[in-house]
């Protein structure tokens, strides 16, 4: 299963921000939103594309532009703080949802909402900011594969290496681009170093 980490100083520089305790909600909606467009043009630089010919003011000349449909679909809720962002860069896709909420005792994800548009031999990106034990990031690529998607690829801000080696077990052909393989998971199943809970900081819920 490809792992992409991103090399990037500017997704450095960001997720330092997005690290540190000190980062307001304000600030971290914003950060969010510009990490995820680096995590966008990584994921989308694969994408197939097909020749046309544009007009500039002097002249035609040769080009060309995207000849997929891409399927976003942000695990609520945390993944709507990369939703945005995404759409400014790929306007004409197409957006689900999966609601999944995680048990604070057992660390076990159940589903309580699935939403997805046409999703046959489409490129899904699945946004979720956190990727820890994989628990919800394998229900939600379930569902992605079971409707048909092409291929998936799971654009995440930090991953732990337990939810890293689930997915590369269930999973061999998902895709992962994240900015940062974190070291290990707490007892209570949080990234280490992590961040805290992405959702509670992205929406001030604490």
């Amino acid at each position: 299963m490809p792992l992409t980490v991103l090399q990037h100083a500017l997704a450095a520089h960001i997720l330092a921000q997005l690290r540190a305790t000190a980062t307001p909600p304000e600030h971290f909606r914003a950060l969010t939103r510009a990490l995820t467009q680096i995590l966008v043009v990584e994921a989308a630089r694969d994408l197939p594309t097909r020749p046309i010919t544009v007009l500039t003011p002097l002249e035609e000349t040769a080009a060309c532009q995207l000849d997929t449909q891409v399927v976003l679909v942000p695990v609520l809720r945390a993944g709507l703080g990369m939703l945005e962002a995404a759409l400014e860069l790929l306007p004409q896709a197409v957006v689900g949802y999966v609601g999944l909420e995680r048990d604070e005792q057992t660390a076990i994800a159940s589903s309580y909402y699935c939403k997805l548009p046409a999703t046959e031999g489409r490129t899904a990106l699945l946004l979720d900011p956190m990727l820890a034990t994989g628990g919800s990031a394998a229900w939600a690529a379930n569902q992605l594969y079971a409707a048909g998607a092409a291929r998936v690829k799971l654009l995440c801000v930090v991953a732990a290496p337990q939810g890293v080696a689930r997915l590369a077990e269930s999973f061999p052909k998902l895709e992962i681009i994240a900015a940062s393989l974190d070291r290990d998971l707490n007892d209570r199943k949080f990234i280490l170093p992590g961040l805290g809970d992405f959702g509670d900081r992205l929406y001030g819920t604490f």
